[in-house]
């Protein structure tokens, strides 16, 4: 192999590419900060902390409801992923969410899980779908471009038949007539 060959691109290289791609197309951050959110809420309440022979427990009185905050987060980052649509609604949950665990789930899970739930939150209504590139049309390999036949429209007329009824050739524009 010379130094001029070009590498062959390896599996690792397209899986990168792909999922690039596929990250750009929808709020992922904004979903990886609520999926992590989710996780000092739910668990932080039912951690022991261990300072040498003394165990702290955390246990709340609410410590099922921060578990459902925290579940509701993670569940919410997830679907930030797969249903983009739904990014206004999921990211103004997180943000409530993310201030009911302050009272509910140890401030929060120490502050950690509010804060990155209310970044998480904020990204996901920021977040707007980019723009599709434009799509170019089909290039074809024929070399008859120029013999190719063209469509054949509707009784030989010059535009396509149109069974709406509306087309700007017979002043409708759309509107439908009463009478």
């Amino acid at each position: 192999m010379s130094a001029e060959t070009p590498a062959a691109r390896g599996q690792f290289h397209i899986w990168r590419l792909r999922f690039r791609a596929w990250r750009g197309g929808r709020p992922f951050w904004a979903g990886l900060f609520i999926l992590i959110a989710g996780f000092p809420i739910a668990y932080l309440p039912y951690a022991n902390l261990q300072i040498g022979h003394l165990t702290l427990a955390m246990a709340t009185t609410a410590g099922a409801g921060s578990l459902i905050i925290g579940v509701l987060l993670g569940v919410l980052g997830i679907s930030l992923w797969y249903q983009k649509h739904i990014r206004t609604f999921a990211g103004v949950a997180a943000i409530l969410l993310g201030l009911v665990s302050l009272p509910v789930s140890n401030f929060g899970g120490f502050f950690v899980g509010f804060l990155l739930s209310l970044v998480g939150g904020g990204m996901a209504v920021a977040w707007a779908p980019g723009e599709e590139p434009a799509a170019r049309p089909a290039e074809t390999d024929r070399t008859d471009k120029e013999d190719a036949p063209e469509a054949a429209l509707a009784n030989g007329a010059s535009e396509p038949n149109d069974l709406s009824g509306t087309s700007p050739t017979n002043g409708a524009n759309g509107r439908h007539s009463a009478g």
